[in-house]
C-alpha cells in the first residue's frame, strides 16, 4: 500500500468515525500519553528502595486506568463495560494515591500536570458510571 493510499485510508476512516468513537479514541490517547509521562517521571527517580516500590505501584495502576477503558471500549456485553470502567475509575483513585506518596517522597518532583490529567480522568470515568447508573434506572 503506497503512502498516499495508506493516507486516504486514514482520512476515510476519520470521517467515518462516530463522534464518540473519535472522542473515545481521543481520551484512549490522552491515557496512553498519561503512561508515558508516569513512566518518565520513574525513570528519573532515585534508586532507593522506596522509590522502586512506588515506581512499580504507580506505573502498575496508571497504566492500568487506560488498559481498562479500552477494554471496555471492546467489551462483549454491557456488563462486561460496566465492570470495565469501574475498575478503571478505582485505578485512578489509586494511581492518585501513588502519586501523593511519590510527591511527598520526592517533593521536587512537579506533578501537578499528572495530577490534572488524573482529575479529569476521573471526571469523565464518573460521568461514564453516572450515565449507565441512569440508564439502568430508564429500564
Amino acid at each position: 500500500m503506497s503512502n498516499l493510499q495508506f493516507t486516504e485510508l486514514s482520512i476515510h476512516n476519520k470521517v467515518s468515525m462516530s463522534s464518540s468513537q473519535r472522542v473515545s479514541e481521543e481520551i484512549e490517547e490522552r491515557m496512553l500519553n498519561f503512561s508515558t509521562a508516569i513512566i518518565e517521571i520513574s525513570k528519573n527517580l532515585a534508586k532507593t528502595t522506596e522509590n522502586e516500590i512506588i515506581k512499580k505501584q504507580l506505573i502498575r495502576s496508571g497504566s492500568s486506568i487506560g488498559a481498562n477503558y479500552i477494554e471496555a471500549n471492546n467489551a462483549a456485553s454491557k456488563l462486561d463495560f460496566r465492570n470495565k470502567i469501574f475498575v478503571a475509575k478505582k485505578e485512578a483513585a489509586e494511581t492518585r494515591y501513588w502519586l501523593r506518596i511519590l510527591n511527598t517522597a520526592n517533593p521536587q518532583i512537579n506533578i501537578g500536570q499528572l495530577l490534572d490529567e488524573y482529575s479529569q480522568f476521573l471526571f469523565i470515568l464518573q460521568k461514564i458510571v453516572s450515565s449507565l447508573k441512569a440508564a439502568k434506572l430508564k429500564a
